[in-house]
């Protein structure tokens, strides 16, 4: 081959390898009508209802999240990193952001975050209110100051039309806030065959489901940290995810700078998690298959290793019923 020839050929490689990196819109497919109020399976009979969610403000979060304005190059919306065919998480390690930078961290599922305690896998974020906007401002997300998408929102005769119909003025940080996360609360997920076995309908599970779900709630001693409703304690713990020679990463530690933290990481709820490959904070596990197989061995050593993981005695047999209990959980109940 020429040199002209392989020029082209190198430039034809590049614009493939743009083009599978480039940010995608995707578009507004949900059901017309949010859900705001959680579905069967969420809410445990001794606990309280939560609040029902503004459906306006929802509604009004909804074309937030969907719209590329919020990017400082109009290249990506929240729905580039939280797709919702893939359970509003992202179908790849790390997510491409603004001027073809890329997120440090996988996106995670949105699920059932109306119930979350703390937010970023970190957990630096006590509230979804303040979680929402923070995307928009990393540079390497979105990459907007906060000023800009207020001036942005206001030039926008329909948006400045909605925010003084819902809260009386111009767009403001708050009012932005509110109506971002108040649609993120509508992204519930339950109603699964689990939930319904749980309640006493046993067919709603197969037998090797069945099996599964034995395996979780006995030897695999995966309700340690994947408790309640929402399958998660919504703590922190290391697992050895990121684990290099032995070193952890920051992680939690960052944020609260105790050592006890050092490299723990928010427990993701398992709502959904058939669609939400690849796992882990850092996108490092491809499958189900691999995440009980990491598990198995007790995740990867190291000095602030979680007292609670230690490697798990399963069969491959009970390996594989697990990942398939795992599969019906991600699974709404047919009516």
């Amino acid at each position: 081959m020429n040199v002209l020839g392989t020029v082209l050929a190198g430039s034809a490689l590049a614009l493939l390898w743009l083009a599978r990196e480039a940010p995608v819109l995707p578009k507004d497919t949900l059901p017309a009508a949010l859900a705001t109020r959680p579905p069967f399976g969420l809410v445990a009979p001794e606990q309280p209802a939560p609040p029902e969610i503004d459906a306006r403000h929802a509604e009004l979060g909804r074309k937030l999240f969907f719209d590329p304005l919020l990017s400082a190059d109009r290249s990506v919306s929240c729905a580039s990193c939280h797709q919702p065919e893939h359970g509003f998480a992202q179908a790849a390690a790390t997510s491409p952001g603004v001027h073809g930078r890329r997120t440090a961290r996988n996106a995670p599922s949105l699920f059932n975050r109306k119930l979350g305690a703390a937010f970023m896998w970190d957990g630096r974020v006590p509230t979804l209110a303040e979680q929402v906007l923070q995307p928009v401002e990393n540079p390497d997300e979105m990459g907007l100051a906060l000023d800009e998408l207020l001036r942005r929102l206001a030039a926008d005769a329909d948006y400045g039309r909605t925010f003084e119909q819902l809260f009386g003025g111009a767009p403001t940080r708050d009012a932005t806030a509110r109506a971002l996360s108040a649609f993120v609360e509508t992204l519930w997920l339950g109603d699964s065959p689990v939930d319904h076995f749980q309640a006493g309908t046993t067919e709603a599970l197969t037998e090797e489901e069945r099996t599964g779900l034995w395996v979780y709630e006995s030897k695999g001693f995966c309700w340690r940290c994947h408790s309640g409703p929402n399958f998660s304690d919504e703590r922190f713990h290391n697992t050895g995810v990121g684990v290099v020679d032995g070193a952890p990463e920051e992680g939690r530690f960052a944020s609260t700078r105790l050592e006890a933290d050092r490299g723990a990481f928010k427990t993701p709820t398992l709502r959904g998690v058939a669609l939400n490959a690849p796992y882990m904070h850092d996108g490092s596990l491809a499958t189900l298959e691999e995440v009980v197989a990491f598990y198995r061995r007790g995740g990867n050593a190291n000095p602030a290793l979680d007292p609670e993981l230690e490697p798990l005695n399963l069969t491959d047999e009970e390996a594989r019923r697990l990942v398939l209990f795992l599969r019906a959980l991600s699974r709404v109940q047919p009516r």
